[in-house]
């Protein structure tokens, strides 16, 4: 009898035997009431008198499905986001809260289609990084009370009507064009000054400019398929101009 009595006490004593990961919390209940936080190791619950519940406190990865959302300027997009968060408080994650993970996505999608809508569509495509940290504080503040801390939030994709995708490749491509167009007029600016310029230095100087008549017959010259016109000094045309008249004048006296 005594050895049957000490065999029923030795197996209730294991029978409330635990063991928790290094990665999970024992929140022990004593008859419904909140007891302890226990683990990770080896740990004792009385039996039929304490029941635990296990969280696990590693960071969790949530991909928030796709939302067809407005943007401020009314323009319709589809966007998806992961969210990452951890347990900080194991307590106040089973008591405060039904089921964290679903509290959490759910308003995470929430809060994701409400900070698109206060948005434009550039806001969004340009400012993506400030909306991220914008979305991880409004759902960090309304999770902080249920014991979880979200650490991060990134928006994916993007999706946008095609309309307006072709909208936006035609606005992209104009907006290109007119800064070639603006580059070329300032570089045709920089030249006519500069041409400006050396023509009033060679306006007081013949030789420079005869130099660069030169100049310009060997840069001609060197395609060999180019028809080459030789600019000849005015004085020389001067000169054989006179020479000619010269010539005539002496046949009409003989």
């Amino acid at each position: 009898m005594i050895l049957l009595i000490t065999g029923l006490i030795i197996l209730l004593i294991l029978s409330g035997l635990r063991i928790a990961q290094e990665y999970q919390r024992a929140i022990v209940f004593r008859l419904g009431r909140f007891q302890a936080i226990k683990g990770p190791g080896l740990y004792w619950l009385i039996p039929l008198i304490e029941r635990q519940q296990k969280v696990d406190i590693r960071t969790k990865t949530v991909a928030l499905e796709q939302q067809e959302t407005i943007t401020k300027d009314s323009v319709t997009i589809k966007v998806n986001a992961v969210l990452w968060f951890s347990i900080t408080n194991p307590k106040d994650s089973i008591i405060k809260v039904a089921d964290y993970n679903k509290a959490v996505y759910q308003f995470s999608v929430s809060a994701l289609r409400n900070i698109i809508g206060q948005h434009s569509l550039d806001e969004v495509l340009r400012e993506r990084e400030q909306i991220n940290s914008n979305l991880q504080r409004i759902v960090d503040q309304t999770t902080e009370p249920w014991g979880v801390k979200i650490e991060m939030v990134e928006m994916k994709d993007v999706e946008i009507p095609e309309g307006m995708q072709r909208a936006m490749a035609r606005e992209a491509e104009a907006i290109r064009e007119k800064r070639a167009r603006i580059v070329k007029a300032e570089a045709e600016l920089d030249a006519s000054i500069k041409l400006t310029q050396g023509a009033k230095e060679m306006e007081g100087s013949p030789i420079a400019l005869e130099l660069r008549r030169m100049q310009m017959l060997s840069e001609i010259g060197i395609d060999n398929n180019t028809t080459t016109i030789v600019l000849l000094p005015s004085e020389f045309s001067n000169a054989a101009k006179s020479f000619s008249e010269l010539v005539k004048n002496k046949k009409e006296a003989e």
